[in-house]
């Protein structure tokens, strides 16, 4: 089952290397509730950790607690975390939910197009946005041994000022 759903998510060639001045995709995702969100621009000031996600992907799962502890640690200064489900069906998600509380936004990809634009190969995949809107770093994967690295990479971030002109 991994292998087929990993090969839904080719790599775009604009994405394979999304590090840097790129902004991420516009993506058209619903949030839980059945809300459209499709505007990164309202998170441009904030560092924004963009994880995609399954029900069914074991490092997803331990992947949660991690984020859910960055949101208490790191909110109130400026960190937005956004889980993006990949599940085909949504209610897969939402009891997973319920088994899984968490403290931060979660949004549907119905279509797969958002995971697709911004080329997840990998379960979890994390995109982190600087806060002039640019993809500063990709994480695929989860591993207990590098959240410290992710901690310190979202400190240096939140840190950082925002430059002007380069907000879009």
């Amino acid at each position: 089952m991994l292998a087929v759903t990993l090969t839904c998510f080719a790599v775009s060639p604009s994405f394979a290397h999304l590090e840097g001045d790129v902004p991420p995709p516009q993506c058209k995702l619903t949030a839980l509730d059945g809300k459209k969100v499709e505007d990164w621009s309202t998170l441009k000031g904030e560092v924004v950790y963009v994880d995609f996600w399954a029900s069914w992907c074991p490092p997803c799962i331990q992947s949660f607690p991690f984020m859910t502890q960055l949101m208490d640690e790191f909110k109130e200064k400026g960190l937005h975390v956004i889980g993006v489900n990949l599940d085909e069906n949504s209610q897969d998600a939402i009891n997973f939910l319920k088994q899984h509380p968490v403290n931060f936004s979660v949004l549907m990809d119905e279509t797969k197009r958002c995971a697709e634009d911004f080329g997840v190969i990998a379960m979890p995949s994390t995109y982190i946005i600087d806060k002039n809107g640019l993809v500063r770093h990709i994480h695929r994967g989860f591993r207990a041994g590098e959240m410290q690295e992710l901690r310190h990479l979202i400190e240096q971030l939140l840190a950082e000022n925002v430059t002007l002109g380069k907000v879009n």
